[in-house]
């Protein structure tokens, strides 16, 4: 039989990945990039430190550049290879990156009158400028609909879809009046590439709509016009130009159109999956079953697990939401992360020691027994995703003397997103999710064997690396040879198309037992800064310290 493959397209926050992937054994033949052309890096920035925006056209013009090359550096890799033998597409993105559209589903961006406002543009996972409008919304959802937090961890965040389109309507009137509705950009790329993105023809995926935008099922979709209304009657309006038409990874939005097709090399009419954010794929990438935590570690981390959806499971405070259908059919996908992971290591060697290294503050750090240091950090740099929910909390070094050295400090750092880490997984498991094997991957997992064995060390359980470098793009082409109908489900195709490195991190008993004394002190600090109902001394924690610096050291 002819060879069969299937193309992941990846969108990042900087650039966007098309990876070939052979659908009978996983094997990636080839992978293109193309980075963005607006804004710095991609990101388009203001004054506001909380105000990250994308040009969507380096949306469009990221998937002509990034498949046409993918197909020629495959055809080079692979004798077997040829464009005919692409059976389907499927798409991941950043998220919640939500962006305003006209009536024919265009950006606004793409309109003259707005191709320089930064309201017009699609605003990125990262930007933080909804905070007050979040916090509305979940006080209003707390009186009227309490049902709709219970399923995104008790609080919504000003990272998603309603908070961000919330604060365009009072910011930027004029945008909000001149969009007929928002897209996720998870659902914007399949729509492009298949000619869905009239109103009538749109589909939404359920991965970006539950886990950003309340939708579920159980109550209709998105949240109800009366809900939306009492926030603002624009916002209730808006309700009524949203699509009913949303479904899973599992379904094609449609066929790849001759337009594209004539521009990528690509046959027409090959399926394009229902979009999904990046770290959703990622876990179906890495492997993930019941039992299995995914980590994607990067400048943030994304954690994702799934429990079937046969019995019912408790609503977790805290994550990002509990979604059926968001990651595998047939279960429920279930949300959590950390804001700043490789960030706040960037911070350290960018800005607080400039001149300084990765290289070099990892060789010295990997010389420090835990707790030798003396220091203890809270990795809130970004604020706190989970299971706090708050993004208007902030860093913090404990510890530190006149003798304190950047190693030490980045050891610090790494250790308090171990920590930030354990308390995810102790979540998971306080509401009955059972977290049996951890799976990490993104860059961090795949350079830094520092990182790893301190997070092993950390948690008390072995990090796994997933096979593959490029989870979140290969995730997608796993979704695609499903929907292609190479393979009857996920399960078959995971087996065949993914896979674990052979380097496990296995705990070191002796170092668990003091990260144990360390994390008491995390959650103590976690709990007085993170939280209202905190009451207690902090008086022994540098005292604390100090005694696990003296034995350490001795």
């Amino acid at each position: 039989m002819s060879a069969k493959y299937t193309i992941g397209l990846d969108y990042g926050t900087n650039s966007v990945r098309a990876l070939v992937v052979n659908v009978a054994n996983g094997a990636e033949v080839a992978s293109a990039v193309w980075a963005y052309e607006h804004g710095v890096e991609g990101v388009m920035l203001a004054r506001d430190p909380n105000l990250a925006r994308q040009h969507p056209a380096d949306y469009v013009r990221g998937a002509e550049e990034s498949l046409r090359e993918a197909l020629i550096l495959a055809a080079k890799a692979d004798t077997k290879f040829a464009a005919e033998r692409v059976i389907g597409i499927g798409v991941d993105t950043t998220g919640s990156t939500p962006l305003p559209v006209d009536a024919s589903g265009l950006p606004l961006a793409f309109n003259k009158k707005f191709a320089n406002n930064p309201a017009a543009m699609a605003w990125l996972w990262k930007d933080h400028t909804s905070i007050k409008e979040a916090g509305e919304i979940t006080a209003l959802a707390k009186k009227m609909r309490p049902q709709y937090l219970a399923k995104c961890g008790g609080t919504y965040s000003s990272e998603w879809f309603f908070s961000k389109i919330f604060h365009c309507l009072r910011t930027a009137p004029e945008v909000f009046k001149a969009a007929h509705s928002w897209m996720e950009q998870s659902d914007f790329v399949p729509a492009m590439l298949t000619g869905t993105l009239a109103p009538g023809k749109f589909t939404a995926g359920v991965c970006a709509a539950g886990h950003k935008g309340m939708y579920s099922a159980t109550w209709g979709g998105y949240p109800d016009k009366k809900f939306l209304t009492k926030l603002d009657p624009e916002m209730g309006a808006l309700r009524d130009r949203l699509t009913a038409r949303v479904l899973a990874v599992d379904t094609a939005v449609g066929g790849l159109t001759a337009d594209w097709a004539a521009k990528t090399g690509l046959p027409a009419g090959i399926p394009v999956t229902v979009g999904a954010i990046d770290a959703h794929t990622g876990a179906i990438g890495a492997g993930v079953k019941p039992g299995t935590l995914v980590k994607i570690i990067g400048t943030s981390t994304c954690d994702i697990s799934v429990r079937e959806n046969t019995a019912a499971l408790a609503d977790v405070p805290g994550v990002c939401g509990i979604v059926d259908g968001s990651v595998l059919p047939g279960h429920f996908g279930i949300e959590a992360g950390q804001s700043a992971v490789g960030d706040i290591f960037n911070w350290l060697v960018n800005y607080a020691v400039p001149g300084s290294s990765h290289e070099e503050l990892t060789a010295g750090a990997a010389k420090l027994k835990p707790g030798e240091s003396g220091l203890l950090a809270l990795d809130w740099n970004n604020g706190n995703r989970t299971v706090l929910v708050d993004q208007l909390l902030t860093g913090l070094l404990v510890g530190q003397t006149l003798y304190t050295k950047p190693a030490e400090i980045y050891r610090a750092l790494i250790e308090a997103t171990a920590f930030g880490a354990l308390t995810i997984i102790n979540r998971h498991e306080e509401y009955g999710v059972k977290i049996e094997e951890v799976v990490n991957c993104g860059g961090i997992a795949e350079k830094s064997p520092l990182v790893m064995q301190i997070y092993a060390d950390v948690t008390g359980r072995p990090m796994k690396v997933s096979r593959s470098g490029q989870t979140c793009a290969l995730g997608s082409a796993v979704a695609a040879a499903v929907v292609a109908g190479a393979y009857p489900d996920f399960l078959s195709a995971q087996k065949k198309m993914t896979g674990m490195k052979a380097k496990i991190y296995k705990p070191n008993a002796k170092a668990h037992a003091v990260y144990r004394e360390l994390y008491a002190l995390y959650m103590q600090l976690h709990d007085a800064f993170g939280t209202r109902a905190w009451q207690g001394n902090l008086f022994g924690v540098m005292k604390k310290l100090i005694e696990i610096r003296n034995g350490a050291q001795a």
